[in-house]
């Protein structure tokens, strides 16, 4: 432990940059391709501090930390750098990360461009509680959250979209999240059921851009399970296709018990 302390030090000491802006993530690039918006992007490595939703969920095997570009390890420990400066020194990790987004606002301004942020990009910080979104009026911030009471709490130019999970654990964040029009992403395995209807929501293909998908109000952001090792896994964070209705006049598409139906594809995949 008293080496980590020593690596996180002398990465402090040569200022670690926490913010991407090149758009490397996939996902970033598309979004920033389709919405025009210039994104820079805050990639920690996910824990039950930093992502307190994910054990209910039972989101943090299959999470997206372990796709692309995080299967290598030095993108791994980068991030895991990061998680421990914000845990272990979270004035000097606030500082370092508001003089960036200072910097980033300003260079845009500078080019014509417009600003926007996904902090979270693999976690769940409320960083309205830090007042970064209110310090930065000027610029977007959107996410993913798995923890309901947020939603309808941000300042205007801060949109979350609900990350959905079948657990029966998790369904009063379900339940709460769906008395909102806040779009709800559900992962489903294989393909997106695009068309369909979930939780008497009509699905749309999610894995375009999460600048659309943060206007989608009261529909199902479908997005494809990634990864090579979430792909093997049988959480109930992941929905199969086949639990989607295929229109929601149908006889067969009243609202269901869908933690049930769920929890009875786990057992029978078990």
């Amino acid at each position: 432990q008293s080496q980590n302390l020593q690596n996180l030090k002398r990465k402090r000491n040569d200022q670690m940059k926490l913010l991407s802006t090149n758009a490397s993530n996939t996902k970033i690039r598309k979004s920033q391709e389709q919405s025009g918006l210039r994104i820079a992007s805050l990639s920690l490595y996910p824990n039950d501090r930093i992502c307190s939703g994910a054990k209910l969920a039972l989101c943090m095997k299959p999470c997206l930390k372990d796709a692309g570009f995080g299967i290598f390890p030095n993108v791994k420990d980068g991030r895991q750098s990061k998680t421990d400066f914000y845990l272990q020194d979270q004035k000097g990790f606030l500082d370092q990360l508001i003089k960036e987004i200072r910097n980033f606002v300003a260079l845009c301004i500078k080019n014509g461009e417009s600003p926007a942020f996904r902090l979270n990009t693999i976690s769940d910080i409320d960083w309205t509680k830090h007042g970064i979104p209110q310090m930065f009026p000027q610029a977007y911030f959107f996410d993913y959250t798995k923890v309901a009471a947020r939603l309808g709490r941000t300042p205007p130019n801060y949109d979350l979209i609900f990350s959905y999970s079948q657990n029966p654990a998790y369904q009063k964040q379900v339940a709460r999240a769906l008395q909102t029009n806040a779009p709800l992403a559900v992962v489903f395995r294989g393909h997106v059921p695009i068309g369909s209807y979930f939780l008497g929501r009509e699905i749309i293909d999610g894995d375009k851009s999460d600048i659309l998908n943060q206007k989608q109000k009261g529909k199902i952001v479908g997005l494809k399970l990634k990864g090579h090792e979430a792909k093997k896994s049988k959480s109930l964070f992941i929905v199969e296709p086949s639990q989607a209705c295929p229109a929601i006049s149908s006889n067969t598409c009243s609202e269901q018990d869908l933690a049930t139906a769920g929890r009875a594809f786990a057992i029978a995949a078990e």
